[in-house]
């Protein structure tokens, strides 16, 4: 449920499933404090709305995907990763991945430097991990590291521990960065999805980087898919309603969780442990469990999920794809 079927209805958005966003990770590389590592995850192998399989095709060959890194504070970005990808060609595609420094970071025209070209994305069950210099890059299918009572949470919150994703794929791109390469110790990172407008330039397709607010609580789903954390303060008062709406929060109450939440970004300090919501995100952590304590109001606690057991020790730390070709 994360960031996972945010288009209407619960489908893509831009009904294309490679441009769903669907998860951010960002801690410390184990056993190496001097380095992060960040996951973005978009592309669910599954649909929900028509139930069914999506393209096999990892990534989107005219799309841009982007890690936004904030290091003032300001909710705008500083520093940019940008990852784009050629046409998937003989069941093979490779990707090119760029930083955007400065105050080119905070759009989306910046041409920034080249830091990985040509890297293989990965369509089997082994890794492909490209290296250039202190950094490592993965793009390709792995299993699904989100893990959810997803049927549970369409019935009224019934859970019953049934795990939508236990069996479930997701493209990842992993990226194992230097802490000395972003710039601050107290950082706001968010994710999105861009595709090229019709009349130039781009289009956010979507973005986020806290789960399941997106998708539980936005009210006004299609501009705040498309907008930008430093502007979240207008949805604050949709937030607010639909707290008190499900969890029976007072006004006052309701307005001062939302603000907890709102912008939309996730905070990383590289120098502590990792460990949602307070600082990034583990591949372990329940985020949704946490989520769901906030939207109801402590009256539900958990959907009775856990952890997957296929994570890796290594890098891409996400686990290899049930489906590979």
């Amino acid at each position: 449920m994360s960031h996972h079927y945010s288009g209407p209805d619960f489908g893509f958005p831009l009904g294309d499933p490679r441009l769903d966003f669907t998860d951010l990770y960002a801690f410390p590389k184990p056993g190496d404090a001097g380095k992060s590592i960040l996951i973005m995850d978009v592309h669910p192998s599954a649909a929900e709305n028509p139930p069914g399989p999506t393209t096999f095709e990892p990534f989107a060959p005219g799309a841009m995907y982007e890690l936004k890194i904030d290091t003032d504070g300001d909710a705008i970005a500083d520093i940019a990763y940008q990852v784009r990808f050629s046409p998937f060609e003989d069941g093979a595609q490779t990707a090119t991945l760029h930083r955007v420094d400065g105050p080119q970071a905070a759009g989306t025209g910046g041409v920034g430097q080249v830091i990985v070209e040509g890297a293989p994305v990965s369509t089997g069950r082994e890794a492909r991990v490209t290296e250039a210099g202190d950094y490592r890059f993965f793009a390709g299918w792995r299993s699904d590291p989100f893990f959810c009572d997803v049927e549970g949470a369409k019935n009224n919150l019934q859970f019953t521990g049934d795990d939508f994703f236990g069996d479930k794929d997701v493209c990842s791109i992993a990226l194992e960065v230097p802490n000395s390469a972003l710039g601050a110790t107290e950082l706001r990172l968010w994710a999105r999805t861009l595709v090229p407008g019709h009349g130039g330039g781009w289009v956010q397709a979507e973005r986020g980087a806290r789960p399941a607010q997106a998708v539980l609580l936005v009210e006004e789903r299609g501009a705040y898919l498309a907008g930008e954390p430093a502007d979240d303060g207008r949805f604050l008062a949709a937030f607010a309603h639909a707290l008190e709406h499900t969890g029976g929060y007072p006004p006052a109450e309701a307005k001062r969780v939302a603000g907890t939440l709102l912008p939309d970004v996730m905070p990383y300090d590289p120098t502590r442990p990792a460990s949602f919501p307070d600082n990034g995100r583990t591949l372990t952590d329940d985020a949704f469990d946490i989520f769901m304590r906030i939207f109801t109001n402590g009256k539900v606690t958990e959907d009775k999920v856990g952890p997957h057991g296929d994570l890796l020790p290594e890098f891409p730390y996400v686990g290899p794809p049930h489906r590979a070709a």
